[in-house]
């Protein structure tokens, strides 16, 4: 076995700069140049960073050449890696300079994580410094090195071996991970390490959190602005679980009792839901404001005791509106969310400097402290007749979980109501099969036109014809509409599609037939067939997959080392395969896959999660293979099935290095069969054997 490596550069401050997945990038940039020209040179600098996304829109070739001629008085001078990274710094301050300077930013982590931000707020790590002392004080494991001082780095170096970040993600949601797959002592080498991490990112993925542009190797060496962002998230996912009507249907009483405005709470983010249960209260307090950040509307702190004193009016203080001072008043309000209960997280010059992060905790906490609704019986029995059964709740999570880890623009809050405008399966599209949007007809959301979101959605459903899915009887209406069956037909067809554009990127490379399901489970039998193992599977909705063991077999003999078989049960009784089911999603994350399903649809022996979870095994133990040159795909007995040498295949560098992040684009997924008028497989695969 072969232990990880980043890119390395041999100065220490030089390699902070960068996030392993941005070294890579430039990496692979450089290293283009030099195999085409023999060697890099100055003069080559200029069109090359033109093209890098941190400079296309900041600065033109002529000014690079012009900075680059003010440092360089020959431009033929040949460079190596370390100069191209000095190079990029440069001119990266350059182009912030050009902008007016960087501006103060919140580390929180949306989209991706860039160079140009790398400000950390010390009133935000105190803040997530006592929330994890808080939640997880009591943790057998981490209480030996608990509390953390917020003054310290305790927190970035606590972090290094992925332990508390596997912990956190439990305390926001919990189960997520199964605690026996997590690498626990006081001392981990390397690669226990680089496990942690793997798992870490992998089940943040499948919480929701937005990990684009962060690896392992960036949380082993405990990047501050990178850990702050990711811990961040997770805390936010936590405070924000509850505003959802399946959680907490009284939220129903925000909106007028129609299904309408009931499917448009549904729709809203969690802190858009936050901000409405705010200037409800706030309106029948008589604040005349309407509230619309957790920013500078809050700054005054005149929002808050308005709220605390609708919310706990015995706590008031009447001096609270009366002070002038909006530091004084932001004490105040503090101090009597206090006698609320609420766990002091930020500090009156948190409110006043406007920490949009921290005042959305804050108003969070408060939320679950006391949230005033009405416990109406009607109105809370209507709200649970709008919230999706159990199963299409599952479909819904998934997918959205899915289109999140692809990285587009959007953030997807309710898949059902997110889709609706096309834009975002548009952006879907565009990523599983580039090129095929023609974005001058498509219309960006907020759209005020109803007519604009069926032009969107008519190109949807143009595309999938296009890429030969089965769309008979669907129109554009139809999703604008929400038909939720229509909905999820298509999306079944379109993770499927991708799923299987990534299984012939292994027939490329071995030039056999086509990968069929046939060829995944002869592969996945083959596989634990060769440690030694008798058990084997017929198809993927084999009933004897509920026990799990024939996944853990699997996963064993993908990676030897990582199933530890004395926690492994019989799988006889519910309660059995469901601590098999846990385990084997956390190893199977463990090792770089990125996958969405739960210990239900292992136990349930659902065969589209089951196909899916099978393939994503498969794709990551190929690619890391051939990676090594040890692994050999060729057409078998002339059946196109796949052979593959054992080969015990060393772990991600990065979690979102190529195969991993293609594992989270396989990743799984459940739908019911689909209605008559829809045919979930897709016409292109009519030549295989159907999964149903």
């Amino acid at each position: 076995m072969s232990s990880f490596v980043g890119v390395l550069v041999s100065d220490q401050w030089l390699q902070s700069q960068f996030t392993q997945v941005e070294l890579r990038s430039l990496k692979s940039k450089f290293v283009s140049v030099k195999n085409q020209n023999g060697k890099v040179t100055v003069g080559d600098l200029p069109s090359l960073m033109v093209k890098l996304k941190a400079f296309s829109t900041m600065l033109t070739e002529d000014e690079i050449r012009q900075i680059l001629d003010e440092s360089y008085s020959d431009m033929s001078n040949e460079i190596d890696f370390e100069t191209f990274l000095r190079v990029y710094l440069n001119l990266q301050g350059q182009a912030t300079g050009k902008l007016g300077g960087p501006k103060n930013s919140s580390s929180f982590l949306k989209a991706s994580t860039t160079t140009l931000l790398h400000t950390i707020s010390e009133s935000e790590k105190a803040s997530y410094v006592t929330h994890i002392n808080i939640y997880l004080g009591d943790d057998p494991f981490l209480k030996q090195f608990l509390p953390l001082d917020p003054t310290t780095n305790d927190l970035f170096n606590l972090a290094k071996d992925g332990v508390l970040l596997c912990k956190l993600i439990n305390v926001a949601v919990p189960g997520t991970i199964d605690e026996r797959a997590i690498n626990t002592k006081r001392v981990l080498n390397p690669w226990e390490r680089n496990e942690n991490h793997t798992l870490c990112l992998n089940s943040a993925k499948a919480i929701g959190c937005t990990v684009v542009n962060i690896g392992t190797q960036d949380l082993v060496e405990g990047r501050p602005h990178l850990l702050l962002g990711l811990i961040s998230q997770i805390i936010k996912i936590q405070l924000l679980a509850d505003l959802n009507l399946k959680k907490t249907p009284q939220l129903v009483e925000l909106v007028e009792d129609s299904n309408s405005d009931v499917e448009e709470l549904m729709g809203l983010a969690p802190e858009k839901v936050l901000l409405k249960w705010m200037n409800f209260h706030l309106n029948k307090a008589g604040y005349e404001k309407t509230v619309t950040n957790f920013s500078s509307d809050v700054k005054d702190a005149k929002a808050y005791a308005y709220l605390l004193n609708v919310l706990a009016p015995e706590h008031c203080n009447p001096l609270t509106l009366d002070t002038k001072d909006a530091a004084e008043r932001a004490k105040l309000v503090l101090d009597h969310a206090e006698r609320m209960g609420c766990k002091r997280y930020l500090s009156p010059k948190d409110i006043v400097e406007g920490s949009p992060n921290l005042n959305l905790a804050f108003v969070a906490q408060i939320f679950h402290q006391r949230n005033g609704l009405s416990t109406d019986s009607k109105k809370i029995s209507f709200a649970e007749r709008m919230t999706d059964d159990v199963q299409i709740s599952r479909e819904e999570r998934c997918f959205r979980l899915w289109i999140n880890s692809l990285g587009i623009e959007s953030y997807v809050n309710n898949v059902f109501e997110d889709v609706r405008t096309g834009w975002i399966l548009l952006e879907v599209l565009d990523k599983v099969s580039p090129g095929s949007v023609n974005w001058k007809h498509a219309t960006k959301p907020p759209i005020k036109f109803p007519f604009r979101k069926v032009e969107n959605c008519n190109q949807v459903v143009k595309i999938g014809k296009h890429l030969k899915f089965s769309v008979v009887n669907v129109g554009g209406n139809d999703i604008v509409q929400g038909n939720k069956k229509l909905i999820v037909a298509f999306l079944w067809q379109l993770m499927r599609f991708n799923m299987l554009q990534l299984l012939k990127s292994l027939r490329s490379r071995s030039r056999g037939k086509e990968i069929t399901d046939a060829d995944i489970i002869n592969w996945a039998n083959r596989k634990v067939r060769s440690t030694g193992r008798t058990t084997q599977i017929e198809s993927f909705k084999d009933k004897s997959l509920s026990n799990g063991l024939f996944f853990l077999e699997l996963l064993s003999a993908v990676e030897p080392r990582v199933v530890n078989w004395n926690l492994v049960t019989k799988g006889e009784s519910d309660e059995e395969k469901r601590l098999n089911a846990t385990y084997i999603i956390s190893v199977a994350r463990k090792i770089g896959c990125s996958i969405f399903l739960l210990p239900e649809d292992i136990m349930e022996v659902n065969q589209k999660m089951i196909l899916t979870l099978t393939a994503s095994i498969m794709y990551w133990c190929l690619q890391h293979a051939a990676e090594e040159g040890e692994t050999i795909l060729s057409p078998a007995n002339g059946n196109g099935s796949i052979n593959a040498l054992d080969a015990s295949p060393a772990p991600s560098v990065s979690g979102e290095d190529e195969s991993s992040s293609l594992c989270g684009e396989i990743s799984s997924l459940t739908i019911d069969d689909a209605a008559s008028d829809i045919t979930v497989s897709s016409q292109a695969e009519n030549e295989d054997t159907p999964v149903e």
